[in-house]
C-alpha cells in the first residue's frame, strides 16, 4: 500500500519530470502557442481568452513547467498543467496522462525514477514571489483613487450600460488609477482597479482593468489582455454589494441570499438588476469553487454565460467548472441556483445593455 508520504512523493517526481520536458509538454497540451523570451504563451482553453499574454509557462530552469494565468491567478506546477488544461483539475486523470506521456508503469514511481527526478523547486523562493505580488497589489490600491465619480472608471462603466447611480453606491472595492503600469505596453494606462478580499476580509490582491479612450468613448486598452490581477485570488472575491441587509459579508444575517459572478461588468449587472442579493465577483469562472462563504449565506446564485456546449476543451473546462462550483456551495448546505441568460453567447452585461437572440 502506498502511504501518503509516499504518494507525495511521486507528485513530486512526476512533477519534477514533467518540468524536465517542458517544451514536449506544452507543444502537446498547448499546440498553437509560441515562445518569448523563455516562456510557452498560449490561449487559456479554460476560460474565453481572446488574446495570447496572460497565460504562461516556464520552459527552463528551476522554475521550468511553472505556470501561471496572469489575468485569474490560477497557477501550478507541471503536473498541475495538465490536470487544469485536460482534466477540470482532477489530478487523479491528471496523474495517468502524465505516467503515459512520461513512458511510466501504472502503480507507484519507482524509486530509482524518484531519485532520477530533477531537484524540486525552492518552496522559499515561491514564498517570496508570492509575498512580492501581494505588497505590489496592495501599493496599486493604496495609490488609486477612492472616488469614481468624473472618472474613465465611470465612463467605461456607463458605456457598458452600468449606471453607479442605479445601484445607489459605489463599491467601495472599486477604485480609479490615473496612470498604472503596464508590462506589455510598457506604459501606463488609465485604470479600475479592484480589491480581491479572502474569507477573513484581508486584501490579497488586486484586479486591474487598463483603459483608453477610443472614437470618444472610454473602453479596454488595445493590449493582449487587458485585465489582469496581482496576488493570490484563490478563494477570494470582489465584494460589490452587500444587498438588502446593508451589512458586511462577515455579519451577513442568517439566511441571506449572495449571487456570484465571474467578471466585475457581469456583476455589477447583477447588482443593478437584483439590489436585494449580496453580489461578488468571482474574478474567474474556476474560482466560484473556492469562494469561502459565512455559513450566515442560505441561498448562492451562480450567474453564468449562456455558453455554447460542444466538445472542445474550453467548453468541457467551463462546463466542468460550473459544476464544481455548484457542489462546492451545496456542501456548505446552501440552496444553489445557477442562472444564466435565454441568448446563446450572452453574460448578464449583455442582458442589461438589452441583447436580444
Amino acid at each position: 500500500m502506498v502511504v501518503a508520504a509516499d504518494r507525495r512523493d511521486d507528485l513530486q517526481a512526476i512533477a519534477r519530470l514533467l518540468a524536465a520536458r517542458a517544451r514536449d509538454l506544452v507543444q502537446t497540451l498547448l499546440p498553437h502557442g509560441r515562445e518569448e523570451r523563455g516562456e510557452w504563451v498560449a490561449l487559456n482553453p479554460t476560460r474565453g481568452d481572446r488574446n495570447p499574454g496572460s497565460f504562461r509557462v516556464h520552459l527552463h530552469g528551476s522554475r521550468a513547467g511553472v505556470w501561471a494565468d496572469f489575468a485569474t491567478d490560477d497557477a501550478g506546477d507541471a503536473l498541475n498543467l495538465v490536470a487544469y488544461v485536460r482534466y477540470g483539475g482532477n489530478l487523479r486523470h491528471a496523474i495517468a496522462w502524465a505516467k503515459s506521456f512520461l513512458g511510466l508503469e501504472a502503480g507507484p514511481v519507482p524509486a530509482e525514477v524518484r531519485r532520477a527526478a530533477p531537484p524540486p523547486r525552492d518552496d522559499a523562493e515561491r514564498d517570496r514571489e508570492e509575498a512580492g505580488r501581494r505588497e505590489g497589489a496592495q501599493r496599486i490600491w493604496l495609490a488609486a483613487r477612492p472616488s469614481l465619480r468624473d472618472t474613465p472608471v465611470a465612463a467605461y462603466l456607463a458605456g457598458r450600460g452600468i449606471d453607479l447611480a442605479q445601484l445607489g453606491h459605489q463599491p467601495r472595492a472599486l477604485r480609479f488609477h490615473p496612470g498604472l503600469w503596464n508590462k506589455e505596453s510598457r506604459r501606463e494606462w488609465p485604470a479600475m482597479v479592484a480589491a480581491v478580499t479572502d474569507g477573513a476580509g484581508a486584501h490579497v490582491a488586486t484586479h486591474r482593468t487598463w483603459l483608453a479612450s477610443r472614437d470618444g468613448r472610454w473602453k479596454k486598452a488595445p493590449l493582449a489582455d487587458a485585465k489582469m490581477s496581482l496576488g493570490k485570488v484563490f478563494g477570494g472575491s470582489i465584494r460589490l454589494s452587500r444587498g438588502v441587509s446593508g451589512k458586511p459579508l462577515r455579519a451577513a444575517p442568517e439566511g441571506d441570499r449572495a449571487a456570484i459572478g465571474e467578471g466585475i461588468e457581469t456583476a455589477l449587472s447583477v447588482a443593478i438588476a437584483c439590489p436585494e442579493l449580496r453580489v461578488l465577483c468571482a474574478v474567474s469562472l474556476g474560482n466560484m469553487a473556492h469562494i469561502v462563504l459565512p455559513p450566515a449565506i442560505g441561498t448562492v446564485f451562480l450567474c453564468g454565460d449562456h455558453d455554447v456546449v460542444d466538445d472542445s476543451p474550453g467548453s468541457r473546462q467551463r462546463h466542468n467548472a460550473l459544476a464544481r462550483a455548484i457542489a462546492h456551495h451545496r456542501q456548505g448546505g446552501r440552496d444553489v441556483r445557477l442562472a444564466v441568460p435565454d441568448v446563446v453567447g450572452a453574460d448578464w452585461n449583455d442582458v442589461l445593455q438589452g441583447v436580444e437572440g
